[in-house]
């Protein structure tokens, strides 16, 4: 689905990722972890087109992205949740899932998938976005992207700041999507979040990967947890 090889990305002068690889695959949540600053954000930022990478190659679903600008990215079906969000503050909780929706093929994302899905979008419908707790914001900006029916979906860090009970919740939510056999690149530095639902887990430190690979394994290598995730 999602082939990222070699790439090197930089701001101005500054080398940030050093051949960074990754995959994911349908039905299935790839997590990029790693400490602040050890360039997760940037990898997200390159794959969607914010930042060109100026050597490396990334490919969805056998198509060359790394040329392309971010909406059209959008287009070939890779949902993007920003760690900001992005709700729109002066619409309401409609106006922001309905702003950029993409109909679908058969069981795509409607409005009323949506609210079915997470109905306390439904019950805050007419609220504005500043109204909003920074659950339902987390919410609405999940839900907004579904609506765009893609085939994969990225989130940045989607349980930063939120209440255990709301990171739950959310949790179910993703679990639902891999089920549904959408493809998930999550990244996180909420290792048990990350752990609980990922196929494969990918370290970064300084720009560079410094592991690969599923659950087990990471949880049982003590030199990556404590000397890349403090743990």
């Amino acid at each position: 689905m999602l082939e990222v090889r070699d790439i090197h990305s930089y701001y101005d002068d500054s080398h940030i990722l050093h051949g960074v690889s990754l995959s994911v695959e349908p039905g299935k949540v790839t997590s990029v972890l790693g400490r602040n600053g050890a360039g997760k954000t940037t990898t997200v930022l390159s794959i969607m087109g914010y930042l060109k990478p100026r050597q490396g190659s990334i490919h969805y679903n056998n198509q060359r992205l790394d040329s392309l600008p971010s909406h059209r990215i959008s287009r070939m079906g890779v949902g993007f949740v920003p760690q900001e969000r992005g709700v729109f503050p002066s619409l309401t909780v409609e106006e922001n899932l309905t702003v950029a929706a993409r109909p679908g093929k058969d069981g795509a994302w409607t409005l009323e998938r949506v609210y079915e899905t997470f109905p306390r979008l439904y019950e805050r419908r007419q609220n504005s976005g500043f109204q909003l707790s920074g659950g339902e914001q987390q919410m609405v900006a999940i839900a907004r992207a579904l609506m765009l029916n893609p085939t994969m979906i990225i989130l940045d860090e989607p349980s930063e700041g939120l209440a255990p009970l709301i990171v739950d919740e959310i949790g179910t939510i993703l679990q639902h999507l891999k089920d549904e056999g959408l493809g998930v690149l999550l990244i996180e530095q909420n290792l048990k979040f990350a752990l609980a639902l990922g196929d494969m887990h990918y370290v970064l430190s300084k720009g560079e990967v410094c592991f690969c690979g599923d659950s087990d394994s990471l949880r049982g290598n003590e030199a990556v947890l404590s000397t890349h995730l403090s743990v």
